[in-house]
């Protein structure tokens, strides 16, 4: 019987888990080792945030879920990966701590034969002072929706504003990212137009100045380096797109721009020509730059091995080339197919907790030396994509296979994603767009980097129906309800 352990169980973690599952069967073990009770489907946590979902509306319990499906869960987060086993034993395993309340602090070690890190990302909210409370949280001044529970949160503070406008009071509203460094662009781009949205129905939209701030040196970047959409036989670029919407919407912007300190109502920021800047809010959501969860790693003898396995921002090493070169340089071969560990091939990474080569958008720095631009985005589409992946290649490799079998580049799969600015049955908005492939690549589509015959967008009432379509089908999927393997990622 081979042992398959899973750390984590977000959108990566828990499609690579459950097909396992599904696919081998009770001849073999699969383990998920997750912090978490509940799974969340995160991209719907804009709208927790604005009061059109509750929190019971984006999340649901892993346990009964996991006990129907023969998966064994443990309620834990892990701690330490030893892959040449200990001093007594040259077993591998995992090290992990119980968050589950009835074990909490009780620490236990995991053997596996084949394990995959999922856990996704630390929220690393103390990389801008202010932005979070010295401990790696959420701090006091800004409103987050990264988790389930920061969006309800998000929404108190929002109704609170909405409050004070209808007794006459002009605020201002700050959302975007909060560091230099950041990623996810896409769930602050869509909390903003919400909030826009809701301002306009609650009818206080004209006491309301909305800024957006972010590390993208152009609107429209989103952490792809942007992209050209066919639109009426034309090549129109993600900029133009971008930009007509905020006007449309008459939102402000900010852009190329590191937020170095947050303040009770203000934040500090440089930007990109070096220049600095202060720019004071009511209300401010500021999505937190991504680290690796901080996992160690040690060898056989005890000694730390941690720089082995990971890359300098704490994400797995996996396929891929991470050779420095010139941004000129660098090529859609450069990324992962298989996300096989180098050094231990029974160890794979998905999601989020794989170690990009390189930037997609372009790096930048201010003058100062400081980087300014969005790192490579790894969520949605492409996670649960990589993750039955790597489900796939495990179950081959189990059954006698002796290299992965099957790959999932992101230098050659496209994406869709459906980008919400506006919940409602008849009014609701969004944009819907497809990007093939996700990296760019300049060598097989010059110029551009990517085939226009599928890469596209629009935005209107259509978009919505999507949106709220694919937020039924995949709780659906993943509850495990029938046909749920049908669904694609």
């Amino acid at each position: 019987m081979a042992k398959v352990v899973v750390m984590g169980a977000g959108v990566s973690g828990h499609t690579a888990s459950t097909f396992l599952k599904k696919w081998l069967g009770n001849e073999h073990e699969v383990i998920v080792v997750t912090p978490n009770s509940k799974w969340n489907w995160i991209p719907s946590n804009i709208w927790v945030g604005v009061g059109q979902m509750g929190k019971k509306d984006v999340t649901f319990d892993l346990a009964p879920v996991y006990e129907k499906a023969g998966i064994d869960y443990r309620q834990a987060k892990a701690v330490s990966i030893h892959p040449e086993g200990g001093k007594d034993s040259d077993t591998p395993y995992i090290t992990i701590e119980y968050t589950d309340p009835a074990k909490a602090g009780e620490t236990e070690e995991i053997a596996y034969d084949y394990l995959i890190n999922a856990t996704g990302p630390k929220l690393n909210f103390d990389a801008t002072p202010g932005l979070g409370n010295g401990q790696g949280q959420l701090g006091d001044y800004t409103v987050s929706v990264c988790t389930a529970d920061h969006a309800v949160h998000a929404n108190e503070e929002l109704q609170k504003c909405i409050e004070r406008m209808k007794k006459g009071e002009h605020l201002k509203f700050l959302i975007g990212t909060g560091h230099g460094m950041c990623t996810c662009q896409g769930a602050a781009f869509e909390y903003i137009f919400n909030i826009e949205h809701e301002l306009n129905k609650a009818g206080v939209r004209d006491k309301a100045t909305i800024t957006w701030i972010s590390n993208e040196s152009f609107l429209g970047d989103f952490g792809i380096g942007g992209l050209h959409i066919k639109r009426g036989g034309y090549a129109a670029s993600s900029k133009l797109f971008a930009e007509s919407i905020f006007a449309e919407r008459n939102v402000g912007w900010i852009i190329g721009a590191h937020v170095s300190k947050v303040e009770e109502g203000k934040v500090h920021y440089e930007l990109l020509d070096g220049e600095t800047g202060e720019e004071e809010f009511d209300f401010s959501m500021l999505i937190p730059p991504f680290a690796g969860v901080g996992l160690k790693a040690y060898g056989k003898d005890g000694s730390d091995i941690t720089d082995t396995i990971f890359a300098p921002n704490g994400f797995l090493k996996v396929d891929a080339d991470y050779t420095p070169k010139p941004y000129e340089e660098w090529k859609a071969s450069d990324w992962p197919r298989t996300y096989q560990n180098p050094t231990y091939k029974n160890i794979f990474a998905t999601g989020i907790a794989f170690a990009p080569p390189h930037l997609i958008s372009k790096p930048m720095q201010s003058p100062n030396g400081t980087p300014i631009n969005p790192t490579p985005p790894r969520t949605g589409m492409p996670s649960g994509i990589i993750g039955k992946t790597v489900a796939q290649t495990i179950v081959d490799m189990i059954n006698g296979a002796t290299e992965p079998t099957h790959h999932a580049s992101m230098a050659e799969m496209g994406a869709a994603c459906v980008a919400s600015t506006g919940k409602g049955l008849f009014n609701g908005t969004a944009a819907a767009l497809t990007v093939y492939p996700v990296v760019p690549d300049f060598e097989k589509y010059p110029g551009l980097g990517r085939d226009l015959e599928y890469t596209f967008g629009e935005i209107g009432l259509a978009g919505h129906w999507i949106k709220h379509i694919l937020h039924h089908m995949f709780i659906w999927k993943a509850k495990l309800k029938p046909g749920w393997a049908l669904i694609p990622e």
